[in-house]
């Protein structure tokens, strides 16, 4: 298979400065998972003819807040719950976050994981007011990988590159005094527990950045033969961040595709894992959210985002005969946007590509309510 991703992804060296970072960014390389002949004319914000949407549970123990005109004038959340806030994908960029007690992000802080980038990133998530702040790796942050990026690092650094220095460097910015003073937690296949609240309950929280090998490929990426046993090892938790998402729940591309990790999506429906918020991205274009009341089903269907692709409804064979956890909402927080979304709520004169707005209409941040 041709290396298509080095030509047409932000899989290559690149610069930006930090007033760049703030600033709308700059005409994007095309993606493998994107296309080229979806332009639309018309106004760069076209998200009030789609209009705003938030889902909630039939018992409103959830509320997630999609699509909004303005991230930083959100409904406050009731005492009750507690608010988490879920991007990923965003690739060194910064773009106004809502508040929230937790900030989870999905992977791919980065284009190509330089200490530049990182650097960019961690600046801007350290700054941001959430009580915590959790994060994970994506396959764009390459030296994360570390016996992948030293097989493959030539392909991004130069040959006298210290592999060693850096991956360092990156470390102390994800995990070093700065980042804890923050209140930021790294995890890579970890799990990790935390209190917002003095009197709140205790939430847990799995973290892994391995991604079904699709494509462009980068870091931590494993084929359907190892997703068995690499997902058996996820344990069972109140939150579940993976970069990938699973099969056939919001893992659309504009080719039609559905790469996301079909054992994945196996474990969420046989109980093995049922967290109450799985939060994902990867697939930029599937951006979206949708809550799975388990008494429906045990199997979630073919969920996609409207107005992209058509959902196909759940099952309702299975009733529900797997509880406590009431219902999981499952969140593709992707921040980059692509596809058909980025069309219908980024309207945009024909080649115009610097219009793109991370983190802008169609591609907020995913805001979830739970309740304690």
């Amino acid at each position: 298979m041709l290396n298509l991703y080095r030509k047409y992804s932000p899989f290559r060296r690149q610069k930006r400065s930090n007033s760049e970072a703030t600033s709308p960014p700059p005409p994007l390389p095309i993606s493998t998972t994107d296309n080229d002949f979806d332009f639309d004319f018309g106004s760069e914000n076209n998200s009030e003819v789609y209009g705003n949407e938030t889902l909630t549970s039939s018992d409103n123990k959830e509320v997630v807040y999609v699509e909004y005109d303005d991230p930083l004038a959100l409904p406050p959340t009731s005492p009750s719950y507690t608010r988490f806030v879920c991007i990923s994908d965003t690739h060194t960029r910064s773009f106004p976050v809502p508040d929230g007690d937790v900030l989870l992000h999905s992977g791919d802080l980065t284009d190509t994981g330089t200490v530049e980038e990182f650097d960019m990133t961690m600046e801007w998530i350290r700054k941001l007011p959430h009580k915590v702040k959790i994060i994970i790796a994506g396959n764009h942050d390459l030296p994360l990988h570390t016996k992948w990026f030293k097989k493959n690092h030539y392909r991004w650094r130069d040959k006298d590159h210290s592999l060693k220095n850096e991956l360092a460097q990156i470390l102390k910015l994800l995990k070093g005094p700065a980042a804890r003073a923050a209140n930021v937690i790294y995890l890579q296949n970890e799990k990790y527990s935390f209190k917002v609240k003095g009197n709140g309950r205790t939430w847990s929280v799995y973290g892994s950045p391995w991604t079904p090998a699709f494509f462009s490929g980068g870091a931590f990426g494993y084929t359907p033969r190892e997703a068995p046993a690499l997902i058996s090892k996820f344990p069972k938790t109140d939150i579940l961040l993976t970069h990938g998402p699973p099969h056939k729940i919001l893992d659309r591309t504009t080719r039609g595709d559905t790469p996301g990790c079909p054992s994945l999506t196996s474990a969420l429906e046989s109980a093995r894992l049922r967290p109450r918020l799985h939060v994902f991205g990867h697939i930029h274009e599937a951006h979206g959210a949708y809550i799975h009341e388990w008494a429906r089903g045990d199997v979630v269907g073919n969920i996609q985002n409207a107005p992209d692709e058509p959902e196909t409804e759940p099952s309702e064979a299975n009733g529900g005969q797997h509880a406590p956890t009431a219902a999981t909402v499952f969140a593709n927080a992707a921040a980059w946007p692509m596809g058909l979304r980025r069309s219908n709520y980024q309207r945009r004169s024909w080649g115009a590509a610097s219009n793109h707005v991370f983190g802008g209409a169609g591609f907020r941040p995913v805001v979830v309510d739970l309740m304690d």
